[in-house]
């Protein structure tokens, strides 16, 4: 699963830019993408808010990143064609450094203990730390709870679909569409009008994500859309579906990471949400490597077909997944901790 992130506006202008200079074919830019968020932002936020509140806050950082490049892409692309390519990657830079001094100001509760057990399935057979061990951690940590085993193949699942799904989002658009670099403008467009929609509109009272729904039922709604534009060469329907994968995209995105981060252990969150991060990444690259092959040698439909099935795959790994009641605190407070 893929997630907005933090892209300054000069790269997003300097990529347009050149993909319109070189045609389609080359060059291609992923799209639409689904996973968890930042593992940093994952591990703090349930730090601040308490888990009920989780969808909420999820919803609103990703409304805001969404919403930051819709609207700042257009903008830097202007001020590429007006003055060139470097003051929009120094902008870039100078946001980048003001974001990490409101972060530094941010102050949280000190950090829980881990217990013995935790320490263990960390570092396997050894207090002391090791880098080998705390970068495999997250994984051991994955493989000792049920829950987060059915999310970690439902994200594998994912990204070996949106890897090239996303990539050759361009191929298809040129080669069964027959669109132009205005008319994928529009299916970018389209897919950023369902992300920033889904939490508004999907989002709105939803409290408790462990409902398998919530979580697993945005992947059959991408899957469906990978099919659909498998078989569709009409560009009015794919921009509808898209519209749609943009839907699933946000509203996967939110409850998959608000449940990730009620299920992982509180003292090894940043580990667990890294392990899965680091999963979502491998899968993509992977999925780059063969939908490049097989769009090569079958065709770019197949890719999306090939890649709508993983999809319904991982939705169907939701009958699987435990739906234990939540483990937030009992009073509804975010985690407090002192050391």
């Amino acid at each position: 699963m893929r997630r907005p992130r933090p892209c300054g506006a000069g790269s997003d202008a300097a990529a347009g830019v050149r993909a319109h200079r070189g045609g389609l074919r080359d060059r291609v830019r992923p799209v639409g993408g689904l996973g968890v968020l930042n593992p940093a932002t994952g591990t703090v936020l349930p730090r601040l808010v308490a888990e009920r509140e989780l969808v909420a806050a999820n919803s609103g950082i990703w409304t805001a990143a969404v919403l930051s490049q819709i609207a700042l892409a257009p903008a830097a692309g202007l001020l590429v064609v007006a003055f060139g390519f470097t003051p929009a990657f120094l902008i870039n830079a100078a946001s980048f450094a003001a974001s990490a001094l409101v972060l530094a100001r941010l102050a949280l509760p000190a950090r829980p203990e881990a217990e013995a057990g935790q320490r263990d399935a960390v570092h396997p057979g050894r207090r002391w730390r090791r880098w080998a061990g705390q970068a495999g951690g997250g994984i051991g940590l994955i493989a000792k709870d049920r829950l987060l085993r059915v999310l970690a193949a439902g994200q594998v699942l994912a990204a070996l679909s949106a890897g090239a799904t996303s990539a050759l989002l361009v191929v298809l658009a040129d080669d069964r569409l027959h669109l132009g670099p205005d008319g994928y403008g529009l299916l970018l467009a389209a897919i950023g009008l369902g992300a920033a929609a889904g939490p508004l509109l999907v989002l709105r009272r939803v409290e408790d994500p462990r409902r398998p729904l919530y979580v697993f039922g945005p992947f059959a709604v991408r899957g469906g859309v990978d099919l659909t534009l498998a078989a569709t060469t009409h560009p009015a329907v794919a921009a509808g579906a898209l519209t749609a994968y943009g839907v699933g995209t946000s509203t996967g995105a939110v409850t998959f990471t608000s449940l990730l981060q009620a299920a992982a252990p509180a003292t090894h969150r940043g580990r667990v949400l890294a392990a899965f991060d680091m999963l979502w990444q491998t899968g993509r690259l992977a999925s780059l490597l063969i939908g490049g092959l097989l769009a090569d040698t079958l065709g770019v439909h197949w890719v999306f077909l090939g890649g709508g099935i993983l999809l319904l795959a991982a939705a169907s790994l939701g009958r699987l997944a435990p739906t234990h009641p939540p483990a937030g605190e009992p009073d509804g407070t975010p985690e407090q901790h002192t050391k």
